[in-house]
């Protein structure tokens, strides 16, 4: 049988679904069937998104099982797990290449979200935090405990690494979903140039926004040496020194404490504080094996991700179309539901 009942039975016949871990230092590379998406009325950029989410094991599994009705703490109805019945569409393959019509999700969806009513261009960056934002919120594990202005630190703590587990745990305390698969942490080292006091602040990212360096063409390795370089900040921009208790000159440096299981990585797209820019530069990237070791915690060794999906935007800031392309059982497989069909010719790897 090929159909999402099936693939169901299957996942239950292997005991269900194994509960993501915190630490994940291997490749990650996804496969799955292959479905199409078709809505109209500029929601393209909802397509190109939902296919990369379906394409994510993980996630896709989950939602197949509805495992979210046994974890979450909530007892309210999670609206926005319609999103399962379009997966459920998607993988269900019985019709052929039926078309899925993610309408009544994207209905719900922007109930939660009243932004993204109307009929204006959308940005897909936007659409994915705040889709996995509120599919967290509605099956989160936790209870709901307001944040109570600045917490205790943990500045007592010896080891970066223990200080940094400390404020992990403060996060999963509250935060707890499926949806820690894409979270990871970020560490933000100050180094004053007074006093040469070291400081330390550690936050949650569900993705990276990497700068793109202005050339003709570059990689997507150097794309993460500037985001990881060091900078210098004057008295006006920098922090307190915790040991000069003023503001005075120092050196930021941002790594990654801890990788998320599927790292989501954007870099096209840049805002300021009057306008928004694209980059037009060509960014090459490998299809498997990105070794993002060397921006972690110091000797953590290789950590390996694999390519499985690409949300691509052709077009302008103010208009444009969005596409993606996803890796299954028999290849690259691409999505356009301006042009709903399947290409599955070989995936420039240039972003």
């Amino acid at each position: 049988e090929g159909s999402c009942e099936a693939l169901c039975r299957t996942l239950v016949s292997q005991k269900g679904l194994q509960r993501e871990t915190a630490d994940i230092s291997q490749s990650v590379l996804y496969t799955s069937l292959m479905g199409l998406l078709l809505v109209t009325d500029n929601e393209c950029f909802l397509n190109a998104v939902v296919q990369c989410l379906s394409h994510t094991r993980v996630l896709r599994n989950y939602c197949l099982l509805k495992s979210h009705k046994q974890e979450k703490f909530s007892k309210e109805e999670a609206k926005l797990m319609e999103f399962s019945q379009v997966l459920s569409g998607l993988w269900d393959v019985r019709e052929g290449d039926a078309v899925v019509n993610p309408r009544q999700f994207y209905s719900v969806f922007k109930e939660a979200v009243p932004y993204f009513s109307g009929y204006s261009q959308q940005d897909a960056q936007e659409f994915l935090r705040f889709l996995l934002d509120k599919l967290h919120t509605e099956i989160n594990r936790r209870p709901y405990v307001k944040r109570t202005g600045k917490e205790s630190d943990q500045k007592c703590v010896r080891f970066i690494s223990e200080e940094a587990n400390v404020m992990w745990k403060k996060h999963l305390e509250r935060d707890d979903s499926i949806i820690v698969i894409f979270s990871g942490q970020l560490r933000s080292s100050l180094h004053c140039s007074v006093c040469s006091h070291y400081s330390n602040t550690f936050d949650v990212f569900c993705d990276l926004s990497l700068p793109i360096p202005k050339r003709g063409e570059v990689s997507l390795q150097e794309c993460l040496d500037l985001f990881s370089q060091e900078e210098k900040l004057d008295k006006e921009n920098s922090p307190m020194c915790e040991r000069c208790n003023r503001r005075t000159e120092c050196t930021k440096r941002l790594s990654i404490q801890r990788f998320p299981q599927v790292i989501v990585i954007l870099n096209r797209f840049t805002t300021s504080r009057w306008s928004i820019s694209k980059s037009t530069v060509y960014v090459s990237f490998p299809l498997k094996n990105l070794d993002l070791g060397p921006y972690g915690p110091v000797d953590c060794g290789p950590v390996l991700y694999d390519l499985y999906a690409i949300c691509n935007h052709a077009g302008t800031v103010n208009m444009g179309h969005y596409t993606a392309c996803c890796l299954d059982e028999n290849g690259w497989c691409f999505y356009n539901d301006s042009e709903p069909a399947s290409d599955k010719s070989s995936l420039c790897p240039v972003l």
